[in-house]
């Protein structure tokens, strides 16, 4: 059960959204416990519940982020068909799914955060950069953080090297409300895709 997944480190949460099948794929798994939660939730970061981040937005709950990765796992991995593949994370907020989800597309793969408050833009930067792990996929050009309207999606050039994946996205996760499905997002999913 969701609510009983909270720990008192970061590997304890992570044990235990295992635990309770939440986190089904080791793959999954260690994408999680390489990043501590700690670094983009102020307050109570190994509580599975939603954390406020300012500017009325929030962190989700583990739980959340752990049911949305593993969805989208079959898209996140590399392989021969998608070498590079590509995320775009809309409402990226802290950064935290941004990050777990750049230690899943590979060392050739692409996560691109996309916020449309330019402060929790900057603050999901900042917080990928508490950590060595986080600061070398910046500097390598493998996560990127925008401003804009996540709506109308993003159209973002490939890594230099990567330009044969075109700029589609692998996967779009919406971490935003919405209250339809925006054709202009949707048309830039490669397909197949989630």
């Amino acid at each position: 059960m969701a609510w009983r997944c909270s720990g008192a480190t970061n590997t304890a949460l992570v044990d235990n959204l295992w635990r309770h099948g939440l986190i089904s794929d080791p793959a999954v798994k260690e994408a999680f416990l390489s990043v501590d939660r700690a670094h983009y939730s102020p307050s109570l970061p190994y509580d599975d519940s939603p954390q406020a981040i300012g500017h009325a937005a929030t962190i989700s709950a583990p739980h959340m982020h752990a049911s949305a990765v593993e969805h989208v796992l079959p898209y996140l991995l590399p392989s021969a068909a998608v070498p590079a593949p590509r995320a775009l994370d809309v409402g990226s907020g802290s950064g935290y799914l941004t990050h777990v989800l750049a230690e899943l597309v590979g060392e050739r793969g692409m996560v691109v955060g996309l916020e449309h408050i330019a402060p929790l833009r900057d603050l999901g930067e900042a917080n990928m950069g508490k950590s060595a792990e986080g600061r070398a996929l910046l500097d390598a050009g493998r996560v990127r953080f925008r401003v804009g309207d996540g709506r109308m999606g993003l159209t973002e050039g490939a890594r230099p090297g990567e330009e044969e994946g075109g700029t589609g996205w692998d996967v779009i996760h919406v971490g935003a409300s919405a209250k339809e499905v925006h054709p202009q997002l949707l048309s830039q999913l490669k397909a197949p895709g989630w």
